[in-house]
């Protein structure tokens, strides 16, 4: 009988058991349990709050890190900063800061278990659903930051009772309902900012006891009523704006211009009557817009502030001269008093108080007026814009010699502010432009190489119209308001202003460029640096600007060095050092048990994970690792996709390439897919698959091939696509199928590709940049549409990036097909969405020339230029092609050309591409439409009307070649007679 007593070695294993075992449980307390370890965690019920916001919010990009294991404040949830109360030894959310990361589903009641937080951010998200009244619960609150989502519904009433709020952010949402009287109970608050909404119904009266409301900006709703009058007891109102609202047949209250702190009031487009008030009691206005309503009468003489910048009044009944005191205006930038019914003389001394600069730029608009004369001599300085078309004094433009000044308007309004940007001198090589290093633009006579630190803003409501003349007081103010460290600020050479653009508003959307200091000897910024400048952003402690106003936080473009340095950190989101150094001393605790724990009993886990790993690979493979709902896209089992392919049989199998194989498969519903199947070696992390089927599943349009599914188990990763029954355009090509293919048709697959791109730059949220356009992966259905596939390699285009200029690019390692890849891209490793641009220019010519990109040592864009500049273009279209009209073939041409420019900036934007290729489809002649016919039974060419005749003649050709001159010769071309 064998013996059921333990022998020695089981009682040493058993032994080792127990030890490893007390082992993990003391490291567990430790590293969980505050008084063992580091004494504080977050409160509990603040845990479960976050968890239960975590699960209305759809995160595609996975980029919460928010997980039941961890601790919200001791590991870093993304977004989540906190501090210590000392009076109850728990950390607690002080703050979401949540900004842009592409987060959609809803609010969650449960925010309003978070009785400590102060800043509430989901600014620039897909955040839908009505704002949930529990939020009302949180008294700590000072920011309520939603704008830029979906949001709908009305606001609850509860939100009118927040003891500290002080900025109500929810602009460009779709909120509805009206503004809720309880608002009138908020003794904190200072902003208003509901622009770009629904809300509708009067301004409540009740909001005018609001004591410290400084931005009251309403604009774009559909607000009704009468403009209260009691809004003028508003003593630290500065900006009133509540443009494109419909107030029909009310007055601009008298009131009004009893606001002491009033910079800007601006009414436009709101329906109003009436006279316009006496504003000269408004000291300090700097911005007045009053346009496009039905105010009538004089203008009011009555002195206005010196210091104002804009006068909008057009497209109103007023009558009467234009006031003399307009010519005192010293700091003038517009002055539009255009489609009025004024008369008498154009004042020819309206600038003589202004000081020109060469930044300086005045725009005077006072066309269709009734005004019959000029007042003296009218001198115009270069910096003045005047236009008087349209009044009577332009009956005798020519002998006047004020014909420029009479020209009717373009309809283009001026926008002077293009920054002059400075020319470096220092050499390109030295500074390691492909890690997003490059030259301080505010050292022009030092070549200090840095990496910059991004932030984009918009001002929302600035009293100015050209930014220009006050970018000097604009960088002082930024510099000297941002602290990298307590009592020291930012030097005015560490800011650079990049770029500048005017929004609809007017608002100003710029891009900021933060750079290390010159004299500490390093081309990087730490990290507390960059927290700090983000958290001087995004914690709006920049104070109020009568110039520039409030702006909006729009991103960070943290790149380079800079990747991860913006994930919350204890040591800066309020954490005392005691607490710092109690969390480095328990880890340090659980790092020692744990490895002391570990070193016994490692062989036994060893030899466990070995047999768990034999275990999992024996599995069946019939049920998929992960279940996703995406609406369109189907997850399929293995044993579905065998049976659609007989077992991947070689005989379904309709392609091949680098990932795997492609098969022709049917679907249990009858339905033919094509399912690109990985190779074993081949197969992506799930993170990077997912991500890959959820972009796709949310591209929808007829030139991109549609996902149907996936498959993701066991050693499997499959995608199921739409069946393409005409293959690709490379096989089109091909000696495959050796039927003309005529020029209509090669123009209609051209321009489906470019409107497929097109849709993915412009159209995709977020932008999408495709990276591999070839003629392969430009797929034809069964009507020989167009449609663009294989999205494996895309990347999303730089929309964090603010400047949104074409120039805006992602740092990657290069990939694409050799000959479709785009040289600028290969040689500094910056994909921009001109690089899509270069390959769908590659695929052009092959269109047009049958040859292949690279062939033989020979490359496309060098045969093709060749053949132009020596006025042989003709000789190397396809002549598979047959007869053609040639000038449509020659503005092809000349697109493919400048697409496959080598410099990025000299390319077309896509936007361009599609309208170019539309233009010349306008040209081909209608019986030249014809559509190519690939039956079972051959390949042939529906053929033209017999009453087209074409003639071979020769033809004088001159050809715009772009980077070139005009090159001519004699070619010999197909024309119609």
């Amino acid at each position: 009988m064998h013996s059921t007593r333990p022998t020695h070695s089981s009682h040493l294993y058993m032994a080792d058991k127990t030890v490893c075992l007390v082992g993990l449980l003391v490291a567990v307390l430790l590293c969980w349990f505050p008084p063992m370890a580091y004494a504080q965690i977050t409160d509990p019920q603040e845990v479960a709050a976050l968890l239960a916001v975590r699960t209305y919010l759809n995160d595609p990009y996975k980029n919460l890190n928010w997980t039941k294991k961890h601790d919200p404040c001791a590991s870093n949830w993304t977004g989540v900063i906190c501090y210590l109360d000392t009076t109850d030894g728990y950390m607690h959310v002080k703050e979401l800061r949540l900004l842009r990361l592409n987060l959609s589903g809803t609010l969650a009641p449960e925010l309003g278990q978070l009785p400590h937080m102060k800043i509430l951010d989901f600014l620039w998200n897909h955040i839908s659903g009505s704002i949930p009244k529990e939020i009302g619960n949180i008294t700590a609150l000072e920011f309520l930051l939603l704008s830029g989502n979906q949001i709908s519904g009305s606001l609850p009433d509860e939100l009118g009772y927040l003891p500290n709020l002080n900025k109500f952010q929810l602009d460009l949402n779709m909120i509805s309902g009206p503004i809720p009287k309880s608002f009138a109970n908020l003794p904190k608050v200072q902003h208003f900012h509901m622009n770009n909404n629904r809300f509708s119904g009067q301004i409540p009266p009740e909001l005018s006891t609001l004591p410290l409301l400084k931005h009251f900006l309403l604009d774009n709703n559909n607000l009704s009523g009468y403009l209260p009058p009691q809004l003028s007891q508003m003593r630290s109102l500065t900006i009133l704006q509540l443009d494109n609202n419909n107030f029909f047949g009310s007055v601009i209250p008298d009131s009004y211009s009893q606001m002491p702190k009033l910079l800007k009031l601006s009414l436009r487009n709101c329906s109003l009557q009436g006279r316009i008030p006496d504003l000269s009691g408004i000291q300090g206005l700097l911005y007045l817009d009053l346009s496009m309503n039905q105010l009538s009468g004089e203008i009011t003489s009555n002195r206005l502030s010196e210091n104002i910048t804009t006068i909008v009044l057009s497209n109103n009944k007023l009558n009467g001269s234009i006031p003399s005191n307009y010519s005192g205006l010293p700091h003038l930038q517009k002055l539009y008093l255009d489609h009025n019914l004024l008369s008498g003389y154009v004042p020819s001394t309206i600038w003589e108080n202004i000081t020109f600069t060469p930044d300086t730029k005045v725009d005077i608009n006072f066309e269709d007026n009734l005004l019959s004369d000029i007042s003296g001599i009218l001198d115009i300085p270069p910096n003045v814009t005047l236009k008087l078309n349209g009044n009577p004094v332009c009956t005798n433009a020519i002998q006047r010699n004020i014909s420029l000044l009479c020209l009717p308007d373009n309809g283009n309004e001026v926008t002077p502010d293009n920054l002059n940007k400075p020319v470096s001198t220092c050499p390109p090589q030295s500074c390691p432009i492909w890690n997003y290093f490059e030259y301080v633009p505010t050292l022009p006579n030092t070549c200090f190489c840095a990496a910059p630190f991004g932030v984009g803003l918009r001002l929302r409501s600035p009293s100015i119209s050209n930014f220009l003349p006050y970018r000097a007081q604009f960088d002082q103010f930024i510099t000297s308001n941002v602290y990298v460290k307590p009592n020291v600020h930012l030097n005015l050479y560490q800011l650079y202003v990049d770029s500048i653009e005017w929004e609809p508003g007017p608002r100003l959307r710029m891009f900021l460029l933060f750079f290390p200091e010159y004299t500490n000897n390093s081309n990087t910024f730490n990290a507390s640096v960059i927290q700090a400048i983000a958290d001087t952003f995004a914690r709006f402690t920049i104070p109020g600007s009568d110039i520039f106003g409030p702006y909006d936080l729009l991103n960070f473009t943290a790149q380079g060095p800079y990747s991860n340095v913006l994930l919350p950190s204890l040591s800066n989101h309020g954490l005392s050092k005691g607490a710092v150094a109690g969390i480095i001393l328990g880890s340090i605790s659980c790092a020692i048990v744990i490895v002391m724990s570990l070193l016994l009993f490692f062989q036994k886990i060893r030899q466990r994970s070995q047999a768990k790993v034999v275990k999992d690979q024996s599995r069946s493979l019939a049920v998929p690792k992960v279940s996703m709902k995406m609406d369109g896209v189907k997850p399929f089992s293995f044993a579905e996709l065998q049976m659609a392919t007989s077992g991947f049989k070689i005989t379904t199998q309709i392609g091949q390439g680098g990932y795997g194989k492609v098969y022709k498969g049917t679907l249990a519903d009858g339905v033919v897919v094509a399912i690109k199947r990985a190779q074993q070696g081949s197969l992506q992390g799930d993170k990077e698959f997912y991500t890959e089927i959820e972009m796709l599943s949310r591209l929808h349009h007829r030139n991109l091939v549609s996902l149907v599914g996936y498959c993701d188990e066991k050693d499997e990763q499959m995608l199921v696509y739409e069946f393409m029954p005409n293959g690709s355009l490379h096989d089109l090509l091909s000696a495959k199928y050796t039927g003309p293919l005529n020029f209509a048709t090669r123009l209609h697959v051209a321009l489906g590709a470019a409107r497929g791109i097109l849709y993915l730059h412009t159209e995709a949220d977020p932008p999408i940049i495709h990276r591999d356009i070839k003629a392969n992966n430009i797929l034809l259905d069964s009507k020989w549409t167009a449609k663009v596939s294989d999205f494996g390699i895309s990347r999303l285009a730089p929309v964090s990036d603010a400047k949104g200029v074409a120039t805006a690019h992602v740092s990657t390692n290069v990939k694409g097909t050799p000959g479709y890849v785009d040289p600028e891209y290969f040689l500094t490793h910056k994909l921009t969405e001109k690089s899509d641009v270069y390959s769908l220019g590659i695929v052009f010519l092959e269109l047009l020339t049958g040859m292949q990109p690279i062939s033989h040592g020979k490359n496309i864009v060098r045969e093709v230029n060749t053949a132009c500049q020596s006025g042989m273009m003709f000789s190397i279209i396809d002549r598979s092609m047959g007869v053609y009209p040639s000038d449509s073939v020659k503005k092809f041409m000349a697109l493919a050309l400048r697409c496959s420019l080598d410099e990025t900036n000299d390319r077309p934007s896509m936007l361009e591409v599609v309208r170019e290729l539309e233009n010349i489809s306008s040209m081909v002649p209608e019986y030249d439409h014809t559509v190519l016919d690939m039956s079972s039974s051959g390949t042939s060419v529906a053929s033209a009307p017999s009453s087209s005749v074409y003639d071979r003649r020769s033809t004088y050709l001159t050809i715009d070649l772009p980077g070139t001159d005009l090159v001519s010769g004699v070619i010999p071309t197909m024309r119609p007679r």
